[in-house]
């Protein structure tokens, strides 16, 4: 399960990245325990955006009353997982 969620974990901050346009970090690099919204700078429409984009690269459905706990990847991953073992 490790294995898993390090590369989920690996591909979110890949697309948070991409899609927040994130300099001098790379997906090796992002810390998965920094709070996105806090430590990070991500906005409301950021999260969105995201969300959007995860929700299409993982196949699973985030609903929007659920944006406040995503506040690290970490978090995103394990709730990612998750939904992907529940169905959802």
């Amino acid at each position: 399960m490790s294995d898993k969620i390090n590369e989920t974990i690996t591909r979110i901050a890949e697309i948070i990245i991409n899609e927040l346009k994130l300099e001098d970090v790379t997906a090796a690099t992002f810390n998965p325990d920094l709070d996105l919204v806090d430590e990070v700078g991500v906005d409301s429409m950021d999260l969105a955006t995201v969300a959007l984009v995860l929700r299409d690269e993982f196949g699973i459905r985030i609903d929007e009353d659920d944006y406040p706990k995503l506040s690290t990847v970490r978090i995103i991953a394990q709730y990612i997982l998750d939904k992907q073992s529940s169905g959802e």
